[in-house]
């Protein structure tokens, strides 16, 4: 049975990156800004490149704030945020001083770098991810694997149960979070290469 997978489109992100991704992985995953759809979907894909509050803005404006709250706290629907994806799943966010989902207990704050010649910001390009608990959507994963970030915020003061991977950038920060059926990576699978596609498989199998 082919399952459906949403991918939200509230106009920032890197929906065609992903799009490509999964649709060579033989998933054919549906674009939209419909929220009947994205409550019709098994599964769903919040991506986002761009500023904090202005996406916030955008998903209550496009009526799809209180669609996604359905789908992932009443109907407990499998959600995966890449980038700023994740970080709207925080309480709130620096950028904007705007308020999140808040369906994972951290803020968003700015990279705070003092070795400004070794760590340029944003962060650009690969790193290794170390993690922190076991997670179906790890599964052969492994210490010291690599991915693809691109941002200048991360989490900060998150809920320890809720991280899942760790990342140093001069110093350690959360680069993925899990949460009951909340997902979140702060690197891009959809440019992450084999080590994404296994993230983006791993998602669709949960």
């Amino acid at each position: 049975m082919s399952i459906t997978v949403a991918i939200v489109d509230y106009g920032m992100g890197n929906l065609h990156s992903v799009y490509r991704k999964l649709y060579n992985m033989n998933v054919v995953p549906v674009v939209t800004s419909d929220a009947d759809k994205i409550l019709e979907a098994d599964k769903i894909i919040l991506p986002g490149v761009g500023h904090f509050g202005k996406a916030m803005q955008h998903l209550k404006d496009q009526g799809l704030y209180d669609s996604l709250n359905e789908a992932v706290l009443i109907k407990k629907k499998p959600i995966l945020g890449i980038c700023l994806g994740m970080q709207l799943m925080a309480n709130k966010s620096e950028e904007g001083e705007a308020s999140g989902f808040g369906w994972i207990n951290a803020k968003v704050v700015k990279f705070k770098i003092k070795d400004t010649v070794h760590y340029k910001v944003p962060q650009t390009g690969w790193n290794t991810v170390s993690i922190c608990k076991s997670s179906s959507l790890l599964r052969h994963i492994e210490n010291g694997d690599e991915f693809y970030f691109l941002h200048s915020f991360h989490y900060s003061d998150t809920s320890e149960e809720d991280k899942l991977t760790v990342t140093n950038f001069e110093y350690e920060y959360v680069s993925a979070v899990e949460k009951e059926n909340i997902f979140g990576t702060q690197f891009h699978p959809e440019k992450s290469h084999d080590q994404g596609i296994r993230i983006f498989k791993n998602f669709i199998e949960i």
